[in-house]
């Protein structure tokens, strides 16, 4: 019989695994992962500003997100700077402040549990609130497939099909910030991107259509949340980490098994 936190972070874990299943594959499609990456790192902002005003730290993060999308969508719109130019200067700064207002706030925090995760601390409350994201991701993310696909194909296509680009694409960063605020319980601030691209990069392997690729994406996540949890009991290690290595483990037996497919 499972213990009830064993089961609530197995739950969770399987949460966060079928939303970024299908949002990992447009991250690699259209070459996000350094802003899924910086997306993270500015969570710990949003930990700060939750910590300090007594309120959930997910909603914390996903405000502080919101912002920083925001942002960087402006900024890019003025073309200052390049992309990653931009992506680096937020996520450090972000980051950074995040670190410091954590220290000023003289409260005990554990810094690790936020930076890698504390996936066998999830309540039932916070549970339920794993189940709403997951629901309401999934349901938004079926209703702009064909046009978010077509939109990484052909933007101009995407146009002349009278699909409202930015409508979409507000749409999909939204969903990308829910990620980030439920995963970072889950894996952590520095590997949050992980699960968004290696299940994804695995999945690219054996898939035929972008469809196939999001439902693949999001069944190797949960082999490893099942795997990771087992094994980081078993062995005692952490469990946020143990879940990314059982992740590049599924990616390395994959990739060789599919050139030799291909070949």
């Amino acid at each position: 019989m499972f213990e009830s936190y064993i089961s609530n972070a197995l739950f969770a874990g399987i949460c966060v695994a079928i939303i970024g299943g299908g949002l990992g594959c447009f991250v690699v499609w259209k070459k996000m992962a350094y802003f899924g990456d910086s997306l993270s790192h500015s969570s710990l902002l949003g930990i700060a500003l939750g910590i300090a005003l007594g309120i959930n730290t997910t909603i914390g993060t996903f405000l502080v997100c919101s912002v920083f999308a925001g942002l960087l969508v402006y900024l890019q719109n003025k073309k200052i700077f390049s992309n990653d130019t931009l992506l680096g200067i937020l996520a450090h700064s972000s980051l950074s402040i995040g670190i410091v207002s954590i220290s000023l706030l003289n409260k005990k925090v554990n810094l690790d549990s936020y930076l890698f995760g504390d996936i066998l601390t999830v309540t039932s409350e916070e549970l339920l609130w794993f189940f709403i994201a997951t629901l309401l991701v999934v349901i938004a993310l079926s209703i702009i497939w064909n046009k978010l696909v077509l939109m990484t194909i052909d933007e101009n296509i995407a146009k002349s099909e009278s699909i409202n680009t930015n409508v979409i694409q507000a749409i999909f960063l939204t969903l990308l910030i829910i990620f980030v605020a439920t995963c970072v319980k889950i894996v952590g601030i520095l590997l949050v991107t992980s699960m968004l691209i290696i299940p994804a990069a695995s999945a690219k392997q054996i898939s035929n259509s972008p469809l196939q690729m999001g439902i693949n994406s999001s069944i190797i996540g949960i082999l490893s949340i099942i795997l990771g949890l087992y094994s980081s009991v078993l062995f005692d290690t952490p469990t946020g980490p143990t879940i990314i290595v059982m992740l590049v483990i599924i990616f390395t037996i994959i990739f060789p098994i599919s050139k030799i497919k291909n070949t």
